[in-house]
């Protein structure tokens, strides 16, 4: 930190009681100054001498033939501040650093101490100080600018807020390699070579007021772009993130800083993490009925909506900020809401892309976006399937449905979404299972994911025996068997003749077996199919299929960097 010292005097101020100051000296005080509760017994002479309000005070009380006591109830800074100019004017020494500069400039000011008084007067070396040292210093132009809100509007009026808000925007914005001074970086991010990261001044800013953090970042996005909008959209981050939006604190408050990010945020689509859109979203929601506009609520799940695909499982499990009068601990009508944002962005931006020849190549990156949404939504219905306990079947359909004719090159997530589902929901009808297991489509299950839904008792045996169908067709007629599509239903003339099967079978069982018998029938259908499955598989050169245990469907082993939530799962070999 840097700091000047002023005076070559000793420091001879002493104090008699708590509320009295007076200098040590041979000569008799001769003016009594009021300043707050604290009185100062001084000489007129060196306070004369520098300050132009003092003379004209000290005027008016011989006028008044008063008894040389003024009062100064208004000085910035109080009593501390008035001592520092006091002591200059007696030559005491006075030490001044970031800490206390402003209070003895506004309150140099307030006496005018210009030059016009007397050369090298204090109001001049303050400024000296200031733009030679303080401002020059990163760290010091942060102490400062915090310090002067204690001092509006005197900081304002002498432009130290300004200065410093200049000062420390063209910090922020100099190239990373020509840092050399001393900052704050606390975060865990890897830098080789001693390379210095392009937002290295995030978290010093964080310790700022909202009001002052969102003058700074004002000011260095008014740099022209030097500043890139990932680096800013971070910051907001990182502060966010330090000043947490709580409902149980001051409202007014709460409502000001959310507001004032909603404010900072850059417009760039790839400057903000969608997780950070999501925490401002949900933030948005505990603050209903505080102030918060319903169309700010609107363009941040907009906004959203438009970059979805870079959400992850945990973005979207989202606890309601009050459960009151609701069914659900989740709130699962957000996640809805912003498929819907998504779907709607993706429409757009295809009859958009469509009807420009030119950008025709982005339908393929609107396509495979849709492929990363539905992969995360399959994991989100998995996960929420799991934690929420009333999450119901008309509402997992619905979600599910929205992202059916998404492409995926596997239905593995789905069979997952769907097996969690039946597991943590017993009770559901017979209908409503069936319902479920329409949204999967059999052909394109991995052999892990057939090997674990043949031995799944969740499923109906209507489904089972589609998955075994198709699974040995795969096995057996590979060259033959027409590629599936990217989406839509399962329901196909194959599938038909399966489902002939399947009534078959389930005629057959009905028949030869009564009501408690149904299972052992279905298992040895099962086998049965499982026997020429197996068979076929040999004759192929396919080896055997990995299956797990009926509790839990696979998940990492059939999807790469999936971002659904991880959960356990057991595997074990079947032959």
């Amino acid at each position: 930190m840097k700091f000047m010292k002023l005076g070559t005097k000793p420091d001879s101020f002493q104090s008699d009681e708590n509320c009295i100051r007076y200098v040590a000296s041979d000569l008799a005080t001769d003016v009594v100054v009021n300043v707050g509760d604290v009185k100062f017994y001084l000489h007129k002479f060196p306070l004369l001498s520098k300050s132009d309000r003092l003379q004209k005070l000290i005027a008016a009380t011989i006028n008044e033939q008063s008894d040389n006591e003024i009062n100064i109830p208004d000085i910035p800074g109080g009593p501390p501040a008035f001592e520092i100019c006091a002591k200059f004017c007696y030559g005491m020494t006075v030490t001044l650093n970031a800490y206390n500069v402003v209070a003895a400039r506004c309150a140099a000011e307030y006496l005018e101490m210009y030059e016009s008084i007397e050369s090298g007067n204090l109001v001049y070396k303050l400024e000296v100080f200031l733009n030679s040292s303080v401002l020059r210093s990163w760290k010091d132009s942060i102490i400062v600018l915090q310090t002067t809100k204690t001092f509006h509007p005197w900081s304002e009026d002498v432009k130290i807020v300004a200065r410093c808000l200049e000062s420390i925007a063209l910090k922020a914005a100099v190239e990373p390699a020509r840092v050399d001074w001393s900052y704050t970086y606390n975060r865990r991010k890897v830098h080789n070579n001693g390379v210095v990261a392009r937002d290295w001044w995030v978290e010093d800013l964080a310790e700022l007021s909202i009001d002052l953090y969102k003058r700074v970042i004002s000011t260095i996005r008014s740099k022209g772009g030097v500043v890139a909008p990932e680096v800013i959209g971070e910051a907001l981050e990182v502060y966010a993130a330090k000043r947490r939006i709580q409902t149980d604190d001051d409202v007014d408050e709460q409502r000001f800083l959310f507001e004032t990010l909603i404010s900072l945020l850059p417009s760039e689509k790839q400057s903000v993490s969608c997780g950070f859109l999501i925490k401002l979203l949900i933030s948005s929601v505990s603050l209903v009925g505080c102030g918060v506009e319903e169309d700010v609520r609107r363009k941040l799940s907009r906004r959203i909506g438009e970059k979805l695909e870079e959400a992850n499982v945990d973005d979207l499990l989202l606890i309601r900020a009050s459960s009151e009068g609701c069914e659900t601990v989740y709130d699962i009508d957000i996640v809805d809401n912003l498929i819907d944002e998504f779907i709607t962005y993706t429409q757009k931006r295809h009859e958009r892309d469509c009807s420009d020849i030119i950008n025709q190549g982005n339908v393929s990156a609107s396509d495979s976006s849709k492929a990363v949404v539905a992969k995360l939504i399959d994991g989100y219905l998995a996960e929420i399937s799991r934690v929420e306990v009333n999450f119901s079947t008309s509402k997992f359909i619905a979600i599910a449905e929205k992202v059916s004719c998404f492409p995926r090159s596997s239905h593995d997530g789905v069979y997952r979404a769907i097996d969690m589902f039946l597991k943590q929901h017993p009770g559901i009808t017979k209908s409503e299972k069936k319902t479920i297991c329409r949204l999967m489509d059999c052909r394109k299950l991995s052999p892990e994911a057939c090997g674990h839904a043949v031995q799944n008792e969740r499923l109906p045996l209507r489904v089972v025996v589609q998955i075994l169908f198709f699974e040995q067709v795969r096995a057996t007629a590979k060259p033959s068997l027409p590629p599936s599509g990217s989406h839509g239903s399962s329901r196909t003339t194959t599938e038909e003749e399966c489902d002939s099967v399947t009534a078959t079978t389930e005629e057959t069982t009905r028949d030869k077996t009564s009501s408690s018998d149904k299972t052992k029938a279905k298992g040895v259908v099962m086998s049965r199919i499982f026997s020429k499955l197996w068979t076929g598989k040999d004759r192929d050169g396919v080896g055997d299929v990995s299956s797990s245990d009926t509790s839990e469907s696979p998940g990492s082993a059939t999807t790469v960097d999936d971002k659904s939530s991880p959960s356990s799962r057991r595997r074990r070999s079947s032959s």
